[in-house]
């Protein structure tokens, strides 16, 4: 695939599948889950990818209360937060990020303790700008998380290019009124006709008019 030369006011990053690899760690974690609640792994690993670990939860364990789905949720983060072994970055991220010569922002699925951790884990930096799951209202597929970064980085969403490897994630950054690029084998109705990459290898981020 040809080299993705991009011109924009600002980038925002999704994390995990886009960043940072963390599909082995985190696919882990869901299927010891579905074993011990009698979910089917086969619905409940695909549909996860890029939703909060709260929304999976309520989504697979509506019968639950509320103080029951919070403990749980608490357990499983925790369980994330204590396994990082096995993250790396996505191929280019670190180089990507290293040079980039405009604003960036993470906007993330994972609470922001665990979003960096893993971004240390996998030798990366912290972005200027970080809007994780626990800190907004509604999380991915809706648009908060990525109107958020760019109001916090003083930008329009319509000047923002996004990054997104899952489909929640690509619809919140669609809505947003970004420009989107898919990060990844992800396809989708609603990844058809946006700009693709296999990895972040060959990526160039610059401001207009550099």
């Amino acid at each position: 695939m040809d080299p993705l030369d991009v011109s924009a006011e600002a980038a925002l990053f999704d994390m995990d599948g886009t960043l940072v690899d963390s599909t082995a760690v985190v696919e882990m974690i869901w299927r010891d889950f579905c074993r011990e609640h009698g979910v089917d792994e086969q619905v409940l690993v695909p549909w996860s990818h890029g939703r909060r670990t709260p929304d999976t939860v309520r989504h697979f364990l509506p019968h639950m209360s509320d103080a029951e789905r919070d403990a749980l949720t608490a357990d499983l983060e925790s369980r994330e937060e204590g396994t990082m072994t096995g993250i790396v970055e996505i191929p280019g991220a670190g180089d990507l990020l290293a040079t980039l010569e405009l604003p960036w922002a993470v906007v993330t699925s994972a609470p922001r303790e665990l979003a960096v951790r893993r971004m240390v884990a996998a030798g990366l930096p912290l972005p200027e700008v970080l809007v994780p799951a626990d800190e907004i209202e509604h999380g991915k597929p809706h648009p908060d998380g990525y109107l958020r970064a760019a109001d916090l980085l003083g930008v329009k969403p319509a000047d923002c290019v996004v990054f997104e490897d899952a489909e929640p994630g690509v619809q919140s950054a669609i809505d947003s009124g970004a420009r989107v690029v898919v990060v990844g084998d992800l396809d989708t109705p609603a990844t058809n006709g946006l700009e693709r990459v296999p990895d972040l290898r060959g990526v160039s981020l610059k401001p207009p008019n550099a």
